[in-house]
């Protein structure tokens, strides 16, 4: 690398597509009623035998409270830290974080949930749609207090009652006038008793989204996790954890499958979508058998409005994450989709995420971007670091 390709490097201003807040334990007992829903509002309880803070509502487990803390913690997973107290605080605690990144090299985060799902779906079968909203709300508001930090750097993407239109439109509307950039939508819909993503059912919550300028992202896991048990106990438990998140990385490719071959992408063609940490390389793949698949089964006789082939679709609208991949994979989506729909992201503090530690080979984001990105060039990094994901969130 040159000395006048470093300089360019270290003035892009990243931006992280992908990052993650450890929600705090008082999360929604203290802004969402116990005294008018009880113990169906999720709180944290310590379960003695095992060790570890587990979060509760009612009779369901909904996971470990420092399950997605992984980042610097000292064992690797699936083994993880018993509570908040013993991580670094810049897992939950935002001016924290912001010096992280500072160290990190990352000028602004995308922000997702862990406790709602990927989705946000974890609340849909709650069974009273009133305290279904009140949760979501609940952490819609923390994440946009949350962000008051530093708004220019820290960025709320707002979890979506889907199960509701009317209420989801509504919701979406509350959320933009608070500065949130895009909204989470599960990529299963179906998995919580919802039509499909391709079903024109949810026309009217696109339409909505592409009229506020809001971007619609898929999480991968947002969906169906049945894929957690992919090997039987004999394969051994690191080889399980390393297995399947594999199978959810690739499982947007029935999302992005859904959106073009359903007519969404073409009905609104305005609307911008993100697959989230679910890589890039496999797209390549995905859109040259979509593309084969269009003229095999002739469906431009079937839908002679649809006026773009899968690829053209997806450069018009749709973008790819990635944070470990460098070389071939990532290499061979830039050589087919270009550099204008591919983010960067680290997914912190999760276990896959570039967050360097006892338990870690991942270098820090700055280290890893000079050591293996370097050699894309400054015009390329300067897009795939800032510039796509500054115009999908409407960042400077």
């Amino acid at each position: 690398m040159s000395a006048t390709q470093v300089l360019d490097l270290a003035s892009i201003p990243v931006i992280d597509a992908d990052t993650h807040v450890i929600e705090p334990y008082d999360l929604w007992t203290s802004r969402v009623s116990t005294k008018k829903w009880g113990d169906r509002v999720p709180y944290i309880r310590r379960d003695e035998n095992l060790g570890i803070d587990l979060w509760v509502a009612g009779d369901k487990i909904l996971g470990a409270g420092a399950a997605a803390a992984q980042a610097g913690w000292k064992d690797a997973p699936p083994h993880h830290p018993p509570s908040l107290d013993v991580v670094d605080p810049s897992l939950w605690r935002a001016q924290d974080r912001l010096a992280l990144m500072d160290r990190y090299g990352i000028y602004a985060q995308i922000l997702y949930p862990n406790v709602a799902g990927f989705g946000a779906g974890r609340f849909a079968d709650v069974g009273d749609p009133e305290l279904a909203l009140a949760l979501i709300q609940a952490y819609n508001d923390f994440l946009t207090d949350w962000s008051s930090a530093d708004p220019q750097r820290l960025i709320p993407i707002m979890a979506t009652p889907f199960w509701d239109i009317d209420v989801a439109i509504v919701e979406m509307h509350r959320c933009a006038a608070m500065g949130h950039r895009g909204i989470i939508m599960s990529q299963g819909p179906e998995y919580f008793g919802s039509p499909g993503l391709a079903d024109p059912h949810w026309d009217r919550l696109w339409a909505a989204a592409q009229d506020m300028e809001l971007s619609v992202n898929f999480h991968i896991g947002g969906g169906d996790m049945s894929g957690v048990g992919l090997l039987p106990p004999s394969a051994g438990t690191a080889a399980n954890w390393a297995s399947f998140p594999v199978t959810f990385f690739v499982s947007n490719a029935k999302t992005v499958a859904a959106l073009i071959g359903g007519g969404v992408c073409h009905r609104f063609p305005r609307l911008k979508f993100v697959s989230v940490e679910s890589g890039v390389g496999w797209l390549t793949f995905a859109l040259e058998a979509l593309d084969w698949m269009w003229g095999e089964c002739a469906v431009t006789k079937e839908h002679p409005e649809y006026d773009l082939l899968p690829t053209e679709y997806f450069k018009r609208q749709i973008y790819g994450c990635f944070w470990f991949e460098h070389g071939p994979g990532l290499d061979a989506a830039l050589a087919t989709i270009g550099p204008d729909n591919i983010l960067y992201e680290t997914d912190f503090p999760h276990p896959t995420s570039m967050s360097p530690g006892p338990a870690s080979e991942a270098l820090a984001p700055k280290d890893f971007i000079a050591q293996k990105l370097g050699y894309l060039g400054p015009e390329v990094l300067q897009k795939v670091l800032h510039d796509n994901a500054a115009n999908v969130y409407h960042l400077r």
